[in-house]
């Protein structure tokens, strides 16, 4: 019955989860439990769980005399968690650069990129955004900082939904964070110097907030991959 219940909670998650990062859910918008209970065929009690999971994360917010809602965007709270990801995240790949990588490793970020290539050429927005998350998360299997890894991880999944909903996504800058991928993909190849990569990688992250800045002033753009 356990495992029946985890099941049911993870399914209600999952559902919830790909829908408020697709924008099928607007920020803002309440979550009415008995709604979720006709369309996944369940009881509240597992609806209920992966409300409070997606509350934890950040995607949700209990709001009093309403009660769950999509997180509302904050424009200003996603540039600033930009920054703070830019730091961290250069921080976390100038220590993987350290542990050192592999040739094997390094033909997998290599890949990873070139998939990331062939998916804006397709349009597939998503599988792009999926790809990118997929190939810093392979940096950061060398760091041995997990405290870092996790925080950086913990503000992706409060991104998540700013990322998509309302996204006005912009091909030019995928393209550069595709090039900026390969720098930073010669720079571990070749073990350069601690300052150099965090350096690089830090200006990658800025780089997203500085086109997503641009881009609110030239369309009022929501988000940005």
């Amino acid at each position: 019955m356990e495992n029946k219940t985890i099941t049911k909670k993870q399914k209600a998650y999952d559902y919830m989860k790909s829908r408020i990062i697709e924008g099928y859910y607007a920020p803002g918008q309440r979550i009415v439990i008995n709604q979720l209970v006709k369309e996944l065929s369940t009881s509240a009690i597992p609806i209920r769980e992966a409300v409070r999971q997606l509350e934890a994360e950040g995607l949700i917010d209990y709001q009093n005399n309403i009660g769950p809602v999509v997180t509302p965007i904050d424009k200003n709270e996603y540039l600033d968690t930009i920054s703070v990801l830019a730091v961290m995240e250069g921080y976390a790949t100038a220590l993987s650069n350290q542990q050192g990588f592999s040739e094997e490793k390094i033909t997998e970020l290599s890949t990873k990129n070139q998939q990331m290539k062939e998916a804006i050429e397709a349009f597939d927005f998503q599988a792009f955004g999926r790809l990118n998350r997929q190939f810093h998360d392979l940096i950061y299997t060398h760091c041995e900082n997990r405290f870092l890894v996790e925080e950086i991880r913990k503000s992706w999944r409060k991104l998540d939904s700013i990322r998509r909903t309302g996204s006005a996504f912009h091909p030019k800058r995928a393209f550069a964070s595709i090039q900026e991928h390969q720098q930073l993909i010669d720079l571990l190849r070749r073990k350069a110097d601690f300052e150099t990569v965090e350096k690089v990688a830090r200006m990658h992250k800025l780089n997203t907030k500085e086109a997503f800045k641009h881009q609110r002033n030239q369309i009022h753009g929501d988000a940005f991959i």
